[in-house]
């Protein structure tokens, strides 16, 4: 069975993004010159990205090549949408969706978020993996990395790596 990866970057108080979905905050942090944040070794575990149709509209705004051309790209949406990035949009039950493509064969899957995606996937016991990225800055609101969930996630394995500029990740494993 595939793996659901949640890899993303958080302020210090559990933010993913700005009130208006903002990275402004994520951005203007000072980076260590080569380093991704183990990055380039996610890309190379996985095959497809999961997002929110909010993640992806902040993600057409960026400047630059779509970041994604060669991964198969799902957008959960309520609405009709078209787009010129190669992108298929999802506007059926996220959780059922999801459980039907980890069962397909194929590399890790990668959940972008945003947080009300995430949410739906970890309250339906989908998340096998998480990645976070804390950038030690407080934004005080924002839209959270998770929202009300319906039970504890809780790590069967764990570790925490620290960087010189402060930042530090935790990735774990999610018990089931």
């Amino acid at each position: 069975m595939r793996k659901i990866i949640l890899y993303i970057a958080t302020s210090l108080d559990g933010y993913i993004a700005e009130k208006d979905g903002g990275l402004d905050w994520l951005e203007k942090y000072p980076h260590i010159e080569g380093e991704d944040y183990g990055y380039a070794e996610l890309m190379q575990r996985i095959d497809t990205t999961l997002m929110g149709s909010g993640t992806f509209k902040i993600l057409e705004e960026f400047k630059g090549p779509f970041p994604y051309p060669v991964t198969k790209n799902y957008i959960f949406t309520s609405q009709n949408k078209q787009s010129k990035h190669p992108v298929v949009f999802v506007k059926e039950n996220a959780s059922e969706f999801v459980k039907r493509i980890k069962q397909t064969s194929g590399k890790a899957i990668w959940l972008i978020g945003g947080g009300k995606l995430n949410t739906t996937l970890a309250n339906a016991g989908l998340i096998d993996e998480i990645i976070l990225t804390q950038i030690p800055v407080f934004l005080g609101e924002g839209i959270p990395v998770l929202g009300a969930l319906e039970k504890p996630l809780t790590f069967n394995k764990q570790t925490w790596k620290s960087y010189k500029n402060g930042v530090a990740q935790f990735v774990g494993k999610v018990a089931l």
